[in-house]
């Protein structure tokens, strides 16, 4: 009983996590001013056209992902309403891959130079391989080798949370934004990954 209750209170807690920094990106858009990241950027990079096209395609696509990808661990909705699954499915992959190119190219320009843009474009290219390749597991009806590959996937995605938990805390223990992004750059995702092998594992999922 407290064993179901302690599960079903973690995945409320995943759920609500994953649905409001989904929805986060729209502030960027009913913001008077620049907000959040775009604050810490330079003119110059502001200005430019192609970086801030990369910039709202990643956090758009990425909120999208967000929004999508956590009810496909709902085994009630994989059973009950296969079709709907594999709708909400498809829109995961479309958006993980937007938003994983759109992140590697803005990799590039992370504020803090080269740990942090090394620690985001490393997470862009894991989020896009497991992506990738759990389409393409499920693609030759490899259920097992999707369901594992989603798991590292989403994990990947769900770095979108934990930066926003650990920067704040890490900005305040530390008291200088920039060392704690270039330590979130990496803290964000490795740990997820980590987790992610755990679960794996545990479930006895292939990776082969």
């Amino acid at each position: 009983m407290a064993g179901s209750v302690r599960n079903k209170t973690a995945w409320a807690v995943f759920a609500i996590l994953a649905i409001g920094i989904g929805l986060y990106p729209l502030m960027y858009f009913f913001s008077a001013e620049e907000f959040g990241l775009l604050q810490g950027k330079s003119k110059e990079i502001s200005a430019n056209m192609l970086w801030r096209i990369g910039f709202y395609g990643h956090i758009v696509f990425g909120g999208m992902a967000l929004l999508t990808g956590w009810s496909q661990f709902s085994r009630k909705l994989r059973t009950k309403k296969l079709e709907l699954h594999r709708n909400l499915g498809k829109i995961y992959v479309l958006s993980a891959v937007i938003s994983g190119i759109c992140g590697v190219y803005i990799g590039f320009y992370a504020s803090g130079g080269f740990v942090p843009s090394l620690g985001f474009i490393s997470l862009g290219i894991v989020w896009l391989f497991t992506t990738i390749r759990a389409y393409l597991a499920i693609r030759k009806k490899d259920i097992s080798l999707h369901q594992g590959m989603m798991v590292y996937s989403y994990a990947a995605c769900f770095a979108a949370v934990t930066l926003r938990i650990w920067l704040p805390l890490l900005t305040i223990v530390l008291g200088e934004f920039l060392l704690a992004y270039k330590i979130v750059a990496w803290l964000c995702w490795v740990p997820n990954i980590v987790f992610a092998h755990l679960w794996v594992r545990r479930k006895g999922l292939t990776l082969a």
